[in-house]
């Protein structure tokens, strides 16, 4: 079992907290004693403080530069396409 307290602020993760639970991609933005503050990308990022002693059942990866700016190309181009798909209505 992991923790948030293994994670390194400004770094892009995915990870799984639940065993049965999706795979989340996560960025630590901000670090206080006992907390951290993250980003979770999901249809809609979400920002929320995590105890850096919960858990994480496992930690997938850590994501270099390159495969975050690749994931924030094709996240921009997906929502190109839904809202091209939207004015067409």
């Amino acid at each position: 079992m992991y923790s948030y307290a293994l994670l390194e602020k400004n770094c892009h993760y995915l990870i799984q907290e639940k065993e049965e639970g999706d795979i989340e991609l996560v960025k630590v933005n901000f670090e206080t004693d006992y907390c951290v503050h993250v980003s979770k990308f999901l249809e809609v990022t979400e920002l929320e403080w995590k105890k850096k002693s919960d858990n994480i059942f496992e930690i997938l990866e850590l994501l270099d530069d390159d495969k975050v700016k690749e994931w924030q190309t094709v996240k921009k181009d997906s929502e190109s396409s839904i809202n091209y798909e939207e004015d067409e209505e």
